[in-house]
């Protein structure tokens, strides 16, 4: 007897009110997302003339950045439970409304704690907020949940984002001062707020989720042994390392909170991480592979900014125009991706040999090819391989962990 399916509708999203043109509906939240990944605490592309106008060094900067990471990354063991607890609307604009704040704080303080601190909170909110969106156009962009084709836009916008936003922020410093970035981005979360309040209603998602059994303490205790090991990397040098107190504080803190965390995992029956999940074999393979990746990029990237900016003497403007090379490159490997990993099924040694070799290429360029006479324009080869194999790696073996 054949299977049977009942008829699937056009897709629509009941967030949205009908005298919006349901075509327009996915888009509007694409739209949102955009906004949401441009915004954020600091903007590390304007840390030069923050370090210049302020009281705050380039490593206080680079420690408020990096927060934020730490604070996108603590909110996915949570998103999911967050977004069938409250609705779309009210995510939106409470999300909105911090990032907001975030800016505010930023453009006005040089005290160190309250960067970080404001930057981690601004880095969650974010992440929750391009949640809610992303995961509403989940269905529109593949209806049968295939994550290979998911990642391939999830990667597109935020890689995108990520390269257009230093563009925009060192041409704002550039053509005004770098303060006028965070107001740009307040008028646009001003702007996605109002937008919500009138084009999104208050629907809840079918299944009610509350938030009981979060282990919040664990969420802690995990943020607090990145932004210690954080704190180890961006200021060793600067402290000499094991040699000051402030290095052998942050290292007794980090092993403390991870030692705490280990323990509290093998008898809670939700730990914020779970040992199963740790054992996963795939994900313990895509650690191993991210690892050995960008471990292998992050060298010559360091070398590639100092390269550029003091034996080529590139300005700003200059250096930050070899994003849209990057960007270029991340455009063609996530449409290389969705073409052959996610369409034609290729498999994934294939598409991890693809990235490797198109990063040992972008290493061989630099290493044979680079010399103090170069032009600008011949950048442009290496970091177009970089941003391909980037973009390349990490969606094959994200979707190789979610279908684990």
């Amino acid at each position: 007897m054949a299977d049977w399916h009942a008829p699937q509708g056009p897709f629509d999203i009941p967030d949205v009110p009908d005298f919006v043109p349901r075509r327009l509906k996915p888009w509007l939240f694409i739209f949102f997302v955009l906004i949401i990944q441009f915004s954020g605490g600091v903007y590390l592309a304007a840390v030069s003339d923050m370090v210049g106008s302020t009281a705050l060094m380039q490593e206080d900067i680079l420690m408020a950045g990096y927060a934020s990471i730490i604070g996108l990354a603590i909110n996915f063991a949570v998103m999911f439970r967050i977004k069938f607890r409250f609705s779309n609307r009210t995510q939106l604009l409470v999300c909105g409304l911090v990032l907001i704040a975030a800016n505010i704080i930023c453009a006005n303080t040089d005290s160190v704690p309250v960067l970080v601190a404001t930057c981690f909170i601004a880095g969650w909110f974010r992440m929750q907020a391009t949640f809610a969106c992303n995961s509403t156009i989940q269905l529109w962009l593949t209806p049968v949940r295939d994550m290979s084709i998911f990642f391939c836009y999830v990667y597109i916008v935020v890689d995108s984002a990520i390269q257009l936003s230093g563009i925009a922020t060192v041409y704002t410093a550039f053509f005004s001062q770098w303060e006028y970035m965070h107001w740009i981005m307040i008028g646009l979360l001003a702007l996605m707020m109002l937008m919500v309040m009138i084009l999104v209603r208050p629907v809840r998602a079918p299944m009610f989720i509350p938030l009981l059994g979060i282990d919040w303490i664990g969420s802690i205790l995990w943020a607090g042994f990145m932004l210690c090991f954080t704190f180890i990397c961006i200021y060793g040098n600067f402290y000499d390392w094991w040699e000051a107190s402030e290095i052998q504080g942050a290292t007794i803190l980090g092993l403390l909170c991870l030692f705490i965390n280990l323990w509290r995992a093998s008898f809670l029956h939700h730990p914020y991480i779970s040992f199963m999940a740790m054992k996963n074999r795939n994900v313990i393979r895509a650690t191993a592979v991210y690892l050995v990746f960008f471990t292998l990029l992050a060298t010559e990237h360091v070398f590639e900014h100092s390269y550029a900016a003091n034996i080529l003497g590139f300005d700003e403007t200059n250096l930050i125009d070899l994003n849209w090379y990057v960007f270029a490159g991340i455009i063609a490997g996530c449409v290389f991706t969705y073409l052959t990993f996610a369409i034609r099924k290729w498999r994934y040694k294939t598409m991890t040999a693809i990235g490797f070799i198109l990063a040992a290429l972008y290493l061989a360029y630099f290493y044979f090819l680079i010399d103090y006479g170069i032009e600008k324009e011949m950048l442009f080869i290496p970091l177009f391989f970089r941003g391909a194999a980037s973009v390349i790696i990490s969606i094959v073996f994200l979707t190789s962990i979610a279908c684990s």
